[in-house]
C-alpha cells in the first residue's frame, strides 16, 4: 500500500510485438484558448465514426417503422394543415399570398432547428454506454444529431420545392436565382447556431437532466416569437421600435426571412415582405454564431472530463 497522495510510477503497456510502450494519457487537459484546434483534428480523424453515428441516429429513429422517413414529413405537414386552416382561414391570415408556401418556409427551417436542439441535448445521456467504455471525441454525439437532422431536412426541402412549383404555376411568379445565396447562408447560420447551442445543452443535460424537459418548453415559446405563421409587419406595428429591434435579434428570424425571400416570390413587393437587409443580418448572426460555437465547444471540453462519472 502507498501513503495517500503518493504517486505510483507509470507502468509500461505491452505492445503487439510483446515490447513495452509507455502509457499515454487519454483526453489530457488542454488550454481553453488553443484546445479547439486539436479537437477539430480529432473530429476529422474520427469522421468515419461520425458517419456511422449519423446512420445509427437515423436507423434507431425509424426502427421497425413501416413508413420510415415519411414520419419526418408527417409532423410539419400536419402543422402546415392546422396553421393554414386555423390561422389562415379562421383568423383571416389567408390574405397573405400563397399562405401555405409562406408557412412552410418557416416550418421547414424551424423543424430542423428544433430537431437539432432536442436530439443533441440528450445525445450524451442516450449514449452513456459508449461514453463509459471507449474514448473518442464526445463532440461526435451532438454532431451526429445535427447530421441526422440535416438529412431529414432534405426530405422537407423536397416538399417545399414541390409547393413552390405549384404556387409558381398558379401565380406565374418564380424564385430568382440571384436570391439563391440567401437560403444557403441562412442554412449555414442555422446549423452553426444550433450546433453551438446543442453542445452546451448536451453537456448541461449530463449534470442536470431537467434540461431535456426545459428545452421542450423553451422551443415552444421560441416558436411563437419567430415570424413563421404571422406577418412580421404586424409585429412592427404593435411593438415600440426598441422592442421590435430586440425581437429581430432572434437568430431564427433572419433565417426564416432568407427562405421566404427565395422560396416565396409571391410576397415580393407586398406589405408582407420583410424589407430589411437580410444579408447583413445573416452576416452578423454568422459571426456571432461562430464565436458562440467556439465558446460552446471549449465549455463542452471542460465539462466532458466528468461525463462518465455523472452517467
Amino acid at each position: 500500500m502507498t501513503a495517500a497522495g503518493t504517486k505510483l510510477p507509470a507502468r509500461a503497456s505491452a505492445g503487439p510485438d510483446g515490447s513495452e510502450s509507455p502509457l499515454a494519457r487519454v483526453n489530457a487537459p488542454r488550454s481553453f484558448f488553443s484546445g479547439s484546434g486539436q479537437t477539430v483534428r480529432e473530429v476529422w480523424q474520427y469522421r468515419e465514426l461520425l458517419g456511422n453515428l449519423i446512420r445509427k441516429e437515423l436507423k434507431v429513429k425509424y426502427k421497425d417503422s413501416a413508413l420510415g422517413f415519411v414520419w419526418s414529413l408527417l409532423l410539419p405537414l400536419v402543422q402546415l394543415a392546422v396553421y393554414w386552416l386555423v390561422i389562415g382561414k379562421f383568423l383571416g391570415a389567408g390574405s397573405i399570398p400563397t399562405y401555405g408556401v409562406y408557412i412552410f418556409c418557416g416550418l421547414a427551417v424551424w423543424t430542423l432547428f428544433s430537431e437539432i436542439l432536442s436530439t443533441a441535448t440528450t445525445s450524451i445521456v442516450f449514449n452513456a454506454g459508449l461514453v463509459k467504455k471507449v474514448y473518442f471525441p464526445r463532440e461526435l454525439f451532438p454532431l451526429a444529431a445535427t447530421g441526422a437532422a440535416v438529412v431529414n431536412f432534405v426530405f422537407q426541402l423536397i416538399i417545399l420545392l414541390v409547393a413552390v412549383v405549384i404556387a409558381g404555376v398558379n401565380s406565374d411568379k418564380w424564385p430568382q436565382l440571384s436570391n439563391l445565396p440567401l437560403p444557403i447562408l441562412g442554412l449555414v447560420v442555422l446549423v452553426v447556431f444550433a450546433t453551438a447551442l446543442g453542445l452546451l445543452l448536451a453537456a448541461a443535460n449530463v449534470y442536470l437532466r431537467d434540461v431535456q424537459h426545459l428545452i421542450t418548453v423553451v422551443l415552444m415559446l421560441w416558436f411563437w416569437v419567430t415570424p413563421i405563421i404571422y406577418n412580421v409587419r404586424r409585429v412592427s406595428s404593435e411593438l415600440p421600435s426598441t422592442l421590435y429591434t430586440v425581437y429581430l435579434m432572434n437568430p431564427m428570424a433572419p433565417v426564416v426571412f432568407s427562405f421566404q425571400k427565395f422560396f416565396w416570390p409571391q410576397g415580393e413587393g407586398t406589405e408582407y415582405e420583410f424589407s430589411g437587409n437580410v444579408y447583413g443580418r445573416l452576416g452578423v448572426m454568422l459571426a456571432v454564431g461562430l464565436v458562440f460555437l467556439w465558446l460552446s465547444q471549449r465549455i463542452f471540453a471542460k465539462a466532458q472530463g466528468n461525463f462518465a462519472q455523472e452517467l
